[in-house]
């Protein structure tokens, strides 16, 4: 019975075996595929590997990982606790947000991911990511509120995983913005609250 990281490794393996975006992956170091617990009931979601994530081909290293690290501990988890990936697993040129036809093409193996490790809670960080399971949601609005929803895991097939999603700014923009910053922040404290109760309701 393979274990939950070797059907990870996998799914890793059939991106570069299946030649996803092979414009992105042509001009990218190396594959960014997700970092951290695989039996984690929260995984975090961004949106694709910037210049620090491509040369060490783990999500979430930069700046913004930094903080986002920072945020963890203020709630009490770590990078071990939790799994960490991005949409799109290669890094677009020149930090361009990822195009439309590259989020699509990442997207049944994001869906092989949750379905390898089953989360409780997915967090989505940023517009991109948020918009890529609840389309009409605007993050702006909608930031820090959990919505329960079941997703689809294969496009014509009835396997659904029930997860609460967690929109969240994404820690870059709070970077600049010291008002969004706090309001990160505030919002991060309420996954331990999430997980809590998703706990007392089994």
């Amino acid at each position: 019975m393979a274990t939950k990281q070797q059907k990870l490794d996998a799914i890793a393996e059939q991106i570069v075996k299946d030649k996803v975006t092979p414009e992105l992956a042509g001009q990218a170091t190396q594959l960014v595929f997700g970092d951290g617990n695989p039996d984690s009931e929260v995984v975090f979601i961004g949106e694709a590997p910037g210049k620090n994530e491509d040369l060490q081909g783990k999500p979430f290293v930069g700046a913004a990982g930094k903080f986002l690290n920072e945020m963890l501990d203020m709630i009490g988890l770590t990078r071990d606790d939790i799994y960490i990936t991005n949409i799109v697993k290669y890094r677009p040129p020149n930090n361009r947000d990822p195009l439309p036809e590259e989020k699509k093409a990442f997207l049944p193996y994001l869906q092989s991911q949750l379905e390898v490790i089953a989360p409780k809670v997915v967090v989505t960080l940023g517009r991109h990511s948020t918009n890529c399971f609840l389309p009409d949601l605007q993050i702006s609005q909608a930031h820090g509120q959990p919505k329960r929803v079941k997703l689809q895991l294969k496009h014509d097939s009835k396997d659904v995983l029930d997860v609460v999603i967690l929109p969240l700014f994404h820690p870059a923009a709070a970077l600049y913005n010291g008002g969004m910053r706090q309001t990160l922040i505030d919002d991060f404290a309420t996954i331990p609250l999430i997980i809590k109760k998703l706990q007392e309701s089994k």
